[in-house]
């Protein structure tokens, strides 16, 4: 029987870096859409469809493979997802049909559900005091590469062109596998049992509380902001004004960090805020920075303060959620990430599958519409359903 495993700081800093260069793979097309579209000879409504195709695949592979970390060993499952997404990034690299990117594209995202074995760990093995915070850093990790991917992937995109940028990405997995084998540790499942009865287990969460479900709308509703944001950003900045390319749109990524580390502090306000206050002023940044995205939007010191502002909201609202909901159950904490991850998904695949379509009818002026929308859904829904539930 494997021993309870104490959350040390180097197994912190490895879920940290390993989430952050697993998660960029996801996010590594959106500054070489252009690049993409000019390869294969197609149109921007057409390549925008590969965004959307990762993030339903990584919606499913959270549904389908994130809840075996309550009932298998976690270090062979982020092994075993690993090998999916080396073989993916692999494939991508040799696609000579749109198809076969959008097929690579839905498995790659599947595969890459390895941050969400490590943020149930981060909050199942911390103290009390310590799982916002824990969840934090882990959660920082993920976010900054999210957006340092877009900075990094539209450099070697402008440099040696989008295929490069795969290749590059298999070293880095390679990598990373090497470090999970050696170092990750392996703590005892806590389900026993079936598969199915695993699922079914999702859905009766999902159900059973409501805390879950309102954590759930809001983070669905605050990513399809930022979603909206960034599948549409290469389109706006290479038109008029700014007629730039890949590597200008993939520093956007760099500024948004400065949001993400920011927020990665929240957990320290919980001594002073309920969590109630401390969401709402979360979800009242991501409403101001479209003040700056869409009022500001032509110029580039507006579109740099509504990406911080959005990235500082997104990501303490989503700290937030996820320290409310895994202390309904600490024993099954992959399962309620589950409901929460598949939910957050989900609702970036419609904010970037609605902004694809809102550019088409309004160009950026649409897609802000777009994400205003989105973000106000959340508030609405924290405002009216909040308080019945934290009582």
């Amino acid at each position: 029987m494997k021993q309870t495993v104490t959350l040390k700081n180097a197994t912190l800093w490895l879920m940290t870096i390993t989430s952050g260069l697993v998660v960029a793979n996801i996010y590594y097309n959106q500054p070489l859409l252009s690049l993409i579209a000019e390869d294969f000879e197609v149109g921007e409504m057409a390549v925008s469809k590969i965004p959307v195709m990762t993030q339903m695949g990584y919606a499913c592979g959270l549904l389908f493979i994130v809840p075996l970390g309550d009932k298998v060993w976690r270090r062979k499952l982020v092994l075993l997802d690993l090998v999916a997404v080396i073989i993916c990034l692999i494939w991508i690299y040799f696609s000579k049909d749109l198809w076969m990117l959008y097929v690579a594209n839905f498995i790659l995202g599947g595969a890459s559900v390895v941050p969400q074995l490590f943020v149930p760990m981060a909050a199942e093995f911390s103290s009390l005091e310590k799982r916002s915070s824990n969840i934090g850093m882990v959660m920082s990790g993920l976010l900054l590469g999210i957006l340092l991917s877009r900075m990094f992937s539209g450099i070697v995109g402008d440099l040696w062109g989008w295929r490069m940028m795969y290749l590059i990405a298999v070293g880095l997995m390679l990598f990373t596998w090497t470090g999970i084998y050696k170092l990750l540790p392996d703590p005892t499942p806590n389900f026993k049992g079936s598969y199915s009865s695993l699922l079914r287990s999702v859905v009766d969460m999902a159900r059973r509380y409501p805390l879950l479900r309102l954590a759930s709308f809001r983070g669905a509703m605050a990513f399809a902001g930022m979603s909206a944001v960034f599948t549409s950003l290469v389109f706006h900045l290479e038109g008029p004004p700014f007629y730039v390319g890949a590597t200008v749109v993939g520093s956007f990524g760099l500024v948004g960090a400065v949001g993400a580390l920011a927020a990665a502090s929240v957990g320290r306000f919980t001594r002073k805020w309920s969590n109630y206050r401390i969401v709402l002023a979360a979800l009242l940044i991501l409403l101001t920075s479209w003040t700056f995205t869409f009022g500001a939007g032509e110029t580039y010191w507006g579109l740099v303060i509504g990406v911080i502002l959005l990235d500082l909201g997104l990501q303490a609202s989503h700290i937030m959620n996820q320290t409310d909901f895994f202390a309904i159950d600490p024993k099954a904490t992959n399962r309620l990430n589950t409901v929460y991850m598949v939910s957050y998904f989900i609702g970036g695949s419609l904010g970037t599958l609605t902004a694809s379509w809102a550019w088409e009818q309004a160009q950026w002026a649409g897609v802000c519409a777009i994400g205003f929308g989105f973000n106000l859904l959340a508030l609405l829904a924290h405002v009216i359903f909040a308080k019945k539930v934290y009582n």
